[in-house]
């Protein structure tokens, strides 16, 4: 599922986000809850929105599902939904925030507590920093870079939030 398909229903429900914060939304409360139903998402998603129709919805719903399996990949093949390598950095980079808002947010429907096992708090403040990230005057292999390894951070941190908060949690409906 690309990007541009999901952001396109996202911001034609007039949910006042974008594809990438839905799918942090998503990877959120998966991470606390892996047995959470696409539904508890959609209605967090679309709290405020234009309402969806079937087609829509079943794409919303199969994006939630993938998200799900690759979350329990042994394989590692999780990635975060975001514009395509081609698209302007300043563009990627707006999208990453919002990932991670989205994320923040998912985090905290699924599991209201500042109670962290582990290095979950510290991950967790990794991430609320990098919702600041600037993407202004940003090009260049430097910045290029700098991305890629932000990106290659919250796919392996989002892995270990997944495995330290995904621990005997009641299903959410």
């Amino acid at each position: 599922m690309t990007y541009q398909v999901i952001n396109s229903i996202v911001i034609q429900s007039d949910a006042r986000l974008s594809a990438a914060e839905a799918h942090g939304m998503a990877t959120g409360l998966l991470c606390v809850n892996d047995r959470v139903q696409s539904d508890h998402w959609l209605t967090e998603l679309l709290r405020n929105a234009l309402p969806i129709n079937d087609e829509q919805r079943g794409l919303l719903d199969r994006l939630f599902e993938e998200t799900r399996r690759l979350l329990t990949s042994d394989d590692f093949e999780f990635d975060l939904l975001l514009p395509d390598d081609d698209s302007p950095l300043a563009e990627q980079i707006e999208a990453l925030k919002n990932w991670c808002v989205g994320f923040l947010a998912g985090v905290g429907f699924g599991q209201p507590t500042s109670n962290w096992p582990g290095d979950v708090g510290e991950i967790l403040k990794d991430i609320v920093e990098f919702t600041k990230l600037e993407t202004e005057d940003v090009s260049g292999e430097e910045e290029e870079s700098a991305f890629v390894e932000v990106s290659e951070y919250l796919r392996s941190a989002v892995m270990l939030l997944r495995d330290e908060l995904n621990t005997g949690v009641k299903t959410l409906h």
